[in-house]
């Protein structure tokens, strides 16, 4: 009788177990993975940003890549040169590279 009862509290033990593995798996796959995938995309693009290259930044505005310093992008906006605004990184959302093609064939 003792015997039985050890042996059906160790399977309960041994089912809580497998549930917390397969819940932290779940966790791990459909949150953590996906983030850390998309933060790597981010670096990336940040990394292969150029002065001249077209932007979107998070506040949805649309500019032009004037200067890159270590955290810190100068970003100008529209037609006004007067209007040239630092921010960080971290605040482009988007990178459109130029095109260069008709200058190069010309």
């Amino acid at each position: 009788m003792l015997l039985a009862q050890s042996a059906s509290a160790s399977s309960s033990i041994t089912m809580i177990i497998a549930y917390v593995i397969l819940f932290g798996a779940i966790i791990y796959f459909m949150t953590i993975r996906p983030q850390k995938k998309q933060q790597k995309a981010a670096d990336e693009m940040h990394a292969g940003m150029q002065a001249g290259d077209s932007v979107l930044t998070t506040s949805v505005f649309f500019g032009v890549i004037i200067d890159i310093m270590d955290d810190t992008v100068i970003v100008e906006f529209g037609n006004n040169r007067n209007c040239r605004i630092p921010m960080q990184k971290d605040a482009i959302a988007a990178v459109e590279k130029p095109n260069l093609t008709k200058t190069e064939e010309e």
